[in-house]
């Protein structure tokens, strides 16, 4: 099973390849939503964030309060990699779990810190989506109603555009209209199932 890894940067439009790519029937890893899981009331994760950065990341129902803890790793990179160690082993157990459960020519593994967190070694082929840096920010504001200092800090937290784009097997630019990115996943779709089939 060829294994693809979907990344790019905040607001390029990740969740809109990947949402098309499961039209066509792909089999699709979140681990934004595997994330979400791990840190639901009575995970073990949630337990541990909370005994390292205290109760005020809870909400008053007892979940994690996201955007709280959002605007506090952001806000220190010290805090981030503390959250980052306690989270990302357990979303890569998660993910190479699910990916065994799969019988498919090919999966998409949607990880949106794939090169940050050195994770190519996981993947067949990087797809990177891509957009203007302007874009990126009119979605973001758009989508999560930040402030211009969160999405800086957000963007500096990522690897640069540059270094994305060369590490790309393959790229689809969300620049354009949805027929255009209709087009491009579709024509992907024929060649992960052209390379699935010849290895």
């Amino acid at each position: 099973m060829l294994l693809i890894g979907l990344t790019g940067g905040i607001g390029s439009g990740k969740t809109a390849v990947s949402d098309r790519f499961a039209a066509l029937g792909v089999p699709i890893i979140d681990t934004d939503q595997l994330s979400r899981e791990l840190v639901a009331p009575g995970e073990p994760a949630l337990g541990e964030i909370r005994a390292d950065f205290g109760p005020e990341i809870l909400t008053d129902t007892g979940e994690l309060d996201r955007p709280a803890l959002r605007r506090r790793v952001f806000a220190d990179p010290a805090a981030r990699r503390r959250l980052e160690a306690i989270l990302h082993p357990r979303i890569r157990e998660a993910m190479l779990a699910r990916v065994r459960s799969l019988n498919a020519p090919y999966v998409i593994l949607v990880i949106p810190l794939l090169l940050e967190t050195g994770q190519q070694d996981l993947v067949d082929r990087i797809l990177v989506v891509d957009t203007s840096p302007e874009a990126q920010r009119a979605r973001v504001r758009q989508r999560d109603g930040l402030e211009d200092d969160q999405i800086d800090q957000m963007l500096a937290a990522q690897i640069d555009r540059n270094t994305r784009l060369a590490a790309a097997d393959d790229l689809i630019r969300n620049d354009a209209d949805l027929h255009t990115l209709d087009h491009a996943v579709a024509r992907l779709h024929a060649k992960y199932l052209a390379l699935s089939a010849s290895s």
